[in-house]
């Protein structure tokens, strides 16, 4: 049994922790305005709404088409989640969260308060929220007619899951959380090189190169700025820092990008290329990733 002030220790853990949500969503607010517009992905098969949250995060509302079924990737903010729902008149059944950091799974067990009918909350770590489907490498699902594929790739978090979503028709979408980003890869937190390693240049580097990159944050411009610094010959990096600022000029995303860019852009998806091992003082890849991301945890641009 817990003694009484480890309880209270808890107690005041937990408030602290609600406290600090709040003020982070309001901060991400404020008077400005979301910090993206909402965007919208549509195919034959599938539609991905892309909501903008908090003040960096992306939410992803997936639509199968046929059936009208969806699921909503990371919705910290569930009042958009519903509002989107509503809007696009489908039958949400699946939360696919793919870590339990706040900004990710933080609205999973108010989502479920909010919603009249159950929902399958998924995930490959007990800290999750609301989980209630735990998932492994290679677990599959179904939404509506698109079939999901979860892929284990922990080193940001050791229970970090990656959806693979594919339509009949061909559309192949991977929503990598905090896992990669768009010229960048989550810090390593409760993981090694060797884990991210894994993760970028084994598993999301076999997926088809045309496979679009749906990630957890707009960080583009702030990943292609350190991506130059490693590379600053690199045409491709320079291309779509141009094209990114365009983008942000509007307040319009920079996702999704896809396998074969991030192949082309991104150091930590590059780390067998000599030009990236040369920055590195390296000629391990394994090594290579952990000092590149040694030196982008103090990088400024």
């Amino acid at each position: 049994m817990l003694s009484f002030w480890s309880r209270f220790r808890n107690v005041l853990l937990q408030n602290a922790s609600a406290v600090y949500f709040q003020a982070q969503k309001l901060r991400s607010v404020g008077i400005h305005g979301m910090h993206s517009s909402v965007e919208d992905l549509k195919t034959e098969a599938m539609q991905v709404k892309i909501l903008p949250a908090l003040q960096d995060n992306y939410m992803y509302l997936i639509i199968c088409d046929s059936t009208r079924e969806a699921a909503i990737v990371d919705p910290v903010s569930p009042e958009t989640v519903l509002q989107a729902v509503k809007d696009e008149n489908v039958n949400l059944k699946k939360v696919l969260t793919t870590h339990h950091h706040w900004d990710h799974a933080g609205g999973n067990e108010k989502l479920l308060q909010m919603f009249s009918l159950p929902l399958e909350v998924y995930g490959g770590d007990n800290r999750i929220g609301g989980l209630n489907c735990m998932v492994k490498q290679n677990d599959r699902l179904k939404i509506g007619n698109l079939d999901v594929t979860c892929l284990f790739t922990p080193c940001h978090t050791s229970g970090h899951i990656c959806y693979y979503v594919q339509s009949a028709t061909g559309d192949r979408y991977v929503f990598t959380g905090d896992t990669l980003f768009q010229g960048g890869c989550g810090r390593f937190f409760e993981g090694t090189a060797d884990q991210m390693y894994d993760a970028l240049c084994k598993q999301l580097s076999s997926l088809p190169d045309d496979t679009k990159v749906f990630c957890g944050h707009e960080y583009t411009l702030q990943n292609m700025s350190y991506a130059l610094h490693v590379e600053p010959q690199n045409e491709n990096i320079l291309k779509r820092i141009e094209w990114a600022k365009l983008r942000r000029a509007t307040k319009s995303p920079t996702v999704p990008s896809t396998i074969a860019e991030e192949k082309s852009w991104n150091p930590f998806m590059r780390v067998h290329e000599p030009s990236v091992q040369k920055h590195a003082q390296q000629t391990d890849p394994v090594r290579t990733m952990g000092s590149l991301r040694k030196e982008k945890d103090n990088f400024k641009a």
